[in-house]
Formats: structure tokens, C-alpha cells, sequence
């Protein structure tokens, strides 16, 4: 068995690869950025190394270091984990030269997986079925369009070394091809330092369902079920399930088959998944298949009951299979969701910060949380804005369904943005409910699940004050001694000032015999009372609880229908609509990759004007009405914080 292991990797997935190695009597060695110092990762290892600045290109994914540092510990293996240099063939590579373990597959397979088109050379020799595309290397401009007009379009760009949906595109039209190709090839390169595509049909309906392969040294390979995971945003997934409903069992065990057969294809040594498309007439096509444990592999633990990280370590220390094919058992149903700190309903931006609050539902058999930050940790600009996985179990999937709702009630997180409320919705649609997946049932049922919060901006305001009034009254009789709304001689009158997004909420409440009233709407009466962390809020008798967290100028607002983020409303904060106007700002903390518009230029409304990346993604920044640029503040390769005004346009004259 191995005897130290250097985890390459941070956050969640280190943290969860420290808990399995530690209960077989691993030690463990971290590594960790600037950003990183104090993150959990590094408090849970026995040992830690420190790689050098935050930007993952200058430390995690800096291969050299990642090997000194691995050399000077004495680790006699290294588990990459997922992302960065999972599946880095070079990384492997190095490994191998310094006598160092690599907890994955051999350099061979992950280059044949590492390209896409490779890959789909390879499978179609092993008689796995193939979606129709273009996967040749000859990368010009020209031949990628002459091969998506012969495909037909619509089309998917994709990344030929990539995963998690990045430098993928998809292309309704031939008009769109060229600039399409351009950002996936750009985001590509900043990912995975390649930007070969490959150009495929792109299925308008089908569902993602995916195969957890294992394999050791000895020749022995089996699947461990099936998970779906065809609801996605932006090609990345937000809630995966194990195992994939409403499949027959012989489309089952055919889509194993398959997935092993690929493995074998390659002399695939450790975890893989072999990922599908799966056609409403049961048939599939090979999509990719992932060199390294998946983010979603704790589905696939909570219904077969085994630890795939320990058979990683396992299979790695040349042991068999610990289970023949024929011994996997699958019982109940398990799902897993994704949180975030992002902004659904503003296209799933990133939101940074700090985690003032973080409370979660109680762990158990049946729910686990994998997360590598705690209350108080920051939220950074620099890696993947994950907080934490939900998994949850049930002996079917209508029970797991309900555990999951329950437990994403439970879960409230203040100081960022999140996606939790919308992962709700998701989880309490129809739809979802019936198993009617889709890799567009989030664009499907769009309406649905981008739900408009505006309504609810004065009430919730209301909460926060009342919310304000009950947690500041003290016992003392003196009246000077108590934060309340005691006024001489006129009723009690409350007044607090936040800001909802770029909207200032002013809320008065005002004291009665019958309870709180507000001047505008004196038919509706407020009560309200803590009962422990809970406020217990009556609206013209109808009782309700809620979740108010106050920390430092931020009050946030949790109910069972959505919650909301107020800020304190400073009147220095604010600009007047004249000081505003023509101004482009950052939307989050990121870095400038490309200013489409120089000073002098004209631009139409909704023209693209600058690309941000953040967190790994690109996002496109679109001038908010017609004029001409009168100053660009930044370039590309520059850092901007959130709110940093990017460049000011003069609105044309009408």
C-alpha cells in the first residue's frame, strides 16, 4: 500500500481524497497558492507545500513544482484529483521519470482520451457507437466550416483536449461559425493550453448519461452502474443522479458493455468514465471519456456503497478490483447538487466573496456534504466558485427527491450570491419529478426556473427590519437603554435603509396595539419573534418562519420560497443616473482578455465590447445602448475587481 500521498488538487476534491487516505493509514502532503494558505485542504493534510501565486497557471498547474514539492516530502504517489492536471499527459509523465505513483491511468490512455478526435478514432475500432462529426487535424478556419456545413447544422464546437464544458460551443448557423470558433478556441487554449476543435451534430434532445468504469493492472474491468447528468448549464453540470432513470435493463447493461469495451480499447488502468448521449429511442452515441474521477462519482458510492477514491489508491498500489462485475450491487437512488456561489439570474456570473454564513443540514446516511470551505473563508476570483456537493440517498428516487428539497431548504449560505434557490426550483419541477431529462431542460423550462425576485423585494424587506426590531430589544426597563423603536411620546417607528441589487429599499415600520403596520399599507400587520435562530413572522395572522442572518452591511432573508441579499444603503455608494450614465462596468472579479472597441469607436446597443474570464469561464460584456467610445480604462491581461468601470460610452444623440 502507498505510504504518502501529494494531493495535486484543492478545495473539495482534496479535501475528500485527505478523509479516504487518512482512514487507510495514508499520510498526506497538500499544496496550495497564495489564495490557498489557510484553506481547508491544507488544515486537513498531514504536510503542506507551498506552490507560489494564486493563479493556478503559476502554481497548481505549474508541473515542476508540483514534482519538488512531491520529491521533498518524500510522497511515493501523487492523485491529481479533477481538473488542472488530472489528465495531463505530461504530468503523468514526470511522475513516472521520478519513480512517483500517479493515482490514474497510464500516459498512454490519457493521451489517447486526451484528444477527442483521437478518441473517436479509437472507439469506433472498439465497436462503440459514434455521433457524426468532423475529428481531423486540420484545424483551419475554412475546413472547420466546410465540415460543419457537410455535418449540418446545428453544430457543437468542442475543445479536442478539454472537459467541463469549456472551450465548447454550440453553432445554430453558419453565420455565427467564425466568431464561435474564435472564443472556443480562445477559451480552450487558456484551459488546457490547446485549441484543437472538433466539429459534431449537435442532438437537440438527447440525455447525458454517463458509466463509471474501473480497471486494474491484472486485466480486470468492470462498470459501477450509470449516473444522468443531463441537467446542465453552459455544458457544465448542476444536478446528477445515480442510478439514470427510466432506462430498460438491457439499454443498461449494452451502454456498460460499451463503456468497458472502451476502456479495454486503451489499457485503462483506474477510475474512467465513458460519457453517452442517450436518444429518446434508447439508442447512445460515445461522447468523451474522462481520464479521472468525475465530480459526481459520490452518487455512484452512495448506491453501490463502495469508496472509488479507495479503490483508486488501491488499484494504484497494484491490487485487484476489490469486486468482479458480477458482485456490484446498486440499491436506492441518489442525487447530488452542485452549489455554487454564482448568479442564476444573471447568467450564472460568478460571485466572490466572504462566507459570513454557512449552515447546512445535518449529515447522515442519508446526506453527506463534500465541501472544502467553512464558514468565514473566502469565495476567490481565481478557481471554480464550487462551495460544496449536496449527495442524498433514498430507497427510490421519489424518496431521494424529497430528501433532496429538505435538504436544500436546510442549506443557507450569506456573503455570496448562490445557486441554491434555483437548484430548488429545479428539484421541485414537474418535469424533473416525472425523470423527463433533457440536456436542455434547463433552457426548456427556462420560465420556470428564472423566477423573477422582484415582487418579493418589499416584503422581504419588511422581514429584515422586523427582523432588526425583535433581535435589538433588551430586557432593561430604562427606554434609552434599548435599540428599539421607542419614540417620547409617539408611537414606536422603525427605519432601516438597504440597497436589492441596484435598487434602494426604503422600509418604515411603525408599532400599533395589533403590531407592526407600515404607513402606505396600514391593513397589513406584522408580529414577529425569534424562537431560537428562527423568526417567527405573522402577516395579518398567517404564520411563517424564516432565516435572517445580519453580518456586518449585509442582511440576508432565507424562506422556503427564495432568499434575498439586502445591503445596507450608504448614500456614498450611490451614483446619481447622470454619473452613471454611459459607464461599463465589471460584473465580478476577473481578468480582461480582449477590448473589442477602441476610444472614438461607434457601437450599436448590445454589441459585444469586452471578454472577461473569471474563474475559468468567459463572459461577454455587451455595450447597454448605441454611441461612441469616449474612454477605455483597461487591457487585455489586466486584473478588474467587481464594479470597476471598464470603459464609458456617449449615448448617440436622438
Amino acid at each position: 500500500m502507498l505510504q504518502k500521498l501529494l494531493i495535486a488538487n484543492r478545495g473539495e476534491i482534496a479535501c475528500r481524497i485527505i478523509r479516504t487516505a487518512k482512514r487507510l493509514g495514508i499520510r498526506t502532503v497538500a499544496v496550495y497558492s497564495d489564495a490557498d494558505r489557510h484553506a481547508q485542504h491544507v488544515q486537513l493534510a498531514d504536510e503542506s507545500v507551498y506552490l507560489g501565486p494564486a493563479p493556478s497557471a503559476e502554481s497548481y498547474l505549474v508541473v515542476d513544482k508540483v514534482i519538488q514539492a512531491a520529491r521533498d516530502t518524500g510522497a511515493d504517489a501523487i492523485h491529481p484529483g479533477y481538473g488542472f492536471l488530472s489528465e495531463n499527459e505530461d504530468f503523468a509523465e514526470a511522475c513516472s521519470k521520478h519513480d512517483i505513483i500517479f493515482v490514474g491511468p497510464p500516459v498512454s490512455a490519457i493521451a489517447a482520451m486526451g484528444s477527442k478526435s483521437a478518441a473517436k478514432a479509437i472507439m469506433s475500432e472498439a465497436d462503440v457507437p459514434l455521433v457524426p462529426g468532423y475529428h481531423g487535424s486540420e484545424q483551419s478556419i475554412e475546413k472547420l466550416q466546410a465540415e460543419a456545413q457537410k455535418i449540418g447544422f446545428p453544430v457543437l464546437l468542442k475543445a479536442a483536449y478539454g472537459g467541463g464544458g469549456k472551450g465548447m460551443r454550440i453553432v445554430n448557423q453558419d453565420s455565427e461559425f467564425a466568431d464561435a470558433l474564435k472564443s472556443a478556441k480562445r477559451e480552450a487554449q487558456a484551459s488546457f493550453g490547446n485549441d484543437k476543435m472538433l466539429v459534431e451534430k449537435y442532438l437537440g434532445n438527447p440525455r447525458h448519461v454517463e458509466i463509471q468504469v474501473f480497471c486494474d493492472q491484472h486485466g480486470n474491468a468492470v462498470y459501477l452502474a450509470e449516473r444522468d447528468c443531463s441537467v446542465q448549464r453552459r455544458h457544465q453540470k448542476v444536478i446528477e443522479e445515480a442510478p439514470a432513470p427510466a432506462i430498460s435493463q438491457r439499454t443498461r447493461e449494452a451502454m456498460g458493455e460499451a463503456a468497458i469495451r472502451a476502456a479495454q480499447a486503451i489499457d485503462y488502468v483506474g477510475a474512467g468514465t465513458v460519457e453517452f448521449l442517450l436518444d429518446s429511442d434508447s439508442k447512445f452515441y460515445f461522447m468523451e471519456m474522462n481520464t479521472r474521477l468525475q465530480v459526481e462519482h459520490p452518487v455512484t458510492e452512495m448506491v453501490t456503497g463502495q469508496d472509488l477514491v479507495e479503490w483508486q489508491l488501491l488499484v494504484a498500489s497494484g491490487e485487484t478490483l476489490p469486486l468482479a462485475q458480477d458482485q456490484i450491487q446498486v440499491t436506492g437512488h441518489a442525487f447530488e447538487a452542485r452549489i455554487y456561489a454564482e448568479d442564476p439570474e444573471h447568467e450564472f456570473l460568478p460571485s466572490t466573496g466572504t462566507l459570513h454564513v454557512l449552515r447546512t443540514p445535518a449529515t447522515d446516511s442519508h446526506i453527506r456534504i463534500d465541501s472544502g470551505v467553512i464558514e468565514g473563508d473566502e469565495v476567490s476570483a481565481y478557481y471554480d466558485p464550487m462551495i460544496a456537493k449536496l449527495i442524498v440517498w433514498g430507497e427510490n428516487r421519489t424518496i431521494a427527491l424529497r430528501r433532496l428539497v429538505q435538504a436544500l431548504h436546510e442549506y443557507r449560505v450569506g456573503g455570496v450570491k448562490t445557486n441554491i434557490d434555483f437548484l430548488r426550483r429545479i428539484a421541485n419541477h414537474q418535469q424533473f419529478q416525472r425523470a423527463e431529462l433533457t440536456t436542455r431542460f434547463i433552457e426548456k423550462y427556462e420560465s420556470d426556473l428564472f423566477v423573477d425576485t422582484q415582487p418579493l423585494v418589499a416584503e422581504y424587506a419588511v422581514i429584515a427590519a422586523l427582523a432588526e426590531v425583535s433581535g435589538t430589544v433588551t430586557a432593561s426597563a430604562n427606554p434609552w437603554a434599548q435599540r428599539n423603536a421607542f419614540r417620547l411620546n409617539q408611537a414606536p417607528c422603525f427605519e432601516l435603509a438597504l440597497q436589492y441589487q441596484d435598487e434602494a429599499v426604503n422600509v418604515a415600520i411603525e408599532q400599533t396595539p395589533q403590531g407592526w403596520i407600515q404607513a402606505d399599507q396600514p391593513d397589513i400587520v406584522w408580529q414577529a419573534h425569534y424562537q431560537g435562530d428562527r423568526l417567527i413572522v405573522s402577516r395579518n395572522q398567517r404564520q411563517f418562519s424564516v432565516y435572517v442572518f445580519n453580518a456586518g452591511n449585509e442582511i440576508t432573508v432565507f424562506t422556503e420560497q427564495a432568499s434575498l441579499r439586502f445591503i445596507r444603503h450608504r448614500v456614498a455608494d450611490t451614483l446619481s443616473d447622470d454619473q452613471a450614465t454611459g459607464s461599463m462596468t465589471a460584473p465580478m472579479n476577473g481578468t480582461i482578455v480582449e477590448v473589442m472597441v477602441a476610444t472614438g469607436d461607434t457601437v450599436a446597443a448590445d454589441q459585444a465590447v469586452v471578454i472577461m474570464e473569471a474563474m475559468k469561464m468567459e463572459y461577454t460584456i455587451r455595450a447597454s445602448h448605441a454611441g461612441t467610445v469616449e474612454n477605455v480604462f483597461y487591457a487585455a491581461g489586466d486584473l478588474v475587481s467587481d464594479g470597476a468601470e471598464l470603459l464609458s460610452i456617449t449615448p448617440e444623440e436622438s
